[in-house]
């Protein structure tokens, strides 16, 4: 139970439930029978846990370097051979779960799969460190619709809010992190951009994906928008923007981080209550 605990928590388990339960809402969005959403929502969740544990098993020598005591590699409470062999055993377990639900489905997980990985096994540390969450997060709406009877990849405008929404994600969940990841030589594009620059592009991205989302899921006529719809839009436009003058008027704090992951959240939610528009 000691080692299942300690694997546990080397696998990034808030980033990991709301992955998968951003995946789960979009199965019901798109209506995806009770089987195929079961095999989305648990293949997506292996692959996070594999992303979690391969960068945890990756970083375990720099998380030592610089004292990371929440990291239970870092305090030798499992083995980095242990992480690894979790990794890949959850990678293999993502791709079979995947496999039933169709050629469609399991090459794009894949793709999205590699794409992360690619992060941690050195992206992070290039100017292009955003591209790994551009191609994953453009590409997860369509996990969903591809899992369909019908399969068929995500319209458009919901890669479009997809991108978004791995950008935001990318540059501003190393914010609390950019003094540490200096120290040990990893130097992604936050961390050239700097905390106040990131947090107000990441404002920006958020907003681009809202506006996608608005105008995609409407067919470009904003006369049908439900209420619902501009509700959703409002929030996630007031909170980037609110992100944007606070990042321009104080120095940057784990309160700017919360409020664009906030902003991020919205729109997810906005996405997923298209109820499933983005499979056009």
């Amino acid at each position: 139970m000691r080692l299942l605990r300690a694997l546990w928590g080397s696998t990034h388990p808030g980033p990991t439930l709301v992955v998968t339960g951003l995946a789960l809402a979009l199965g019901i969005a798109v209506g995806l029978e009770p089987w195929r959403l079961v095999l989305l929502s648990l293949a997506v969740f292996a692959g996070q846990l594999s992303i979690g544990l391969s960068n945890d098993a990756i970083d375990a020598p720099r998380d030592r370097e610089v004292g990371r005591t929440d990291k239970p590699i870092a305090r030798g409470d499992v083995s980095e051979r242990a992480a690894w062999t979790a990794a890949i055993a959850t990678l293999a377990v993502a791709l079979a779960l995947s496999a039933p639900l169709g050629f469609g489905m399991l090459a794009a997980h894949a793709i999205f799969l590699a794409s992360a990985w690619s992060y941690n096994a050195g992206v992070k540390s290039t100017p292009f460190s955003i591209v790994p969450f551009l191609v994953s997060f453009g590409i997860f709406p369509s996990l969903a619709t591809l899992a369909a009877p019908d399969p068929g990849v995500a319209a458009a405008w919901g890669w479009i809010a997809g991108a978004a929404l791995g950008a935001a994600v990318h540059l501003t969940n190393v914010l609390p992190d950019l003094d540490d990841d200096r120290r040990t030589g990893v130097r992604g594009l936050p961390h050239r951009l700097g905390a106040r620059a990131s947090a107000i592009v990441a404002a920006a991205a958020i907003i681009v994906g809202a506006v996608a989302v608005l105008g995609g899921s409407s067919g470009g006529d904003l006369a049908t928008v439900s209420p619902a719809g501009w509700i959703f839009f409002a929030a996630v436009v007031l909170v980037a923007v609110a992100t944007a003058v606070l990042a321009i008027v104080r120095p940057p704090t784990r309160a700017l981080f919360r409020l664009v992951m906030l902003a991020a959240l919205l729109l997810a939610a906005q996405l997923v209550a298209t109820g499933g528009a983005f499979a056009a």
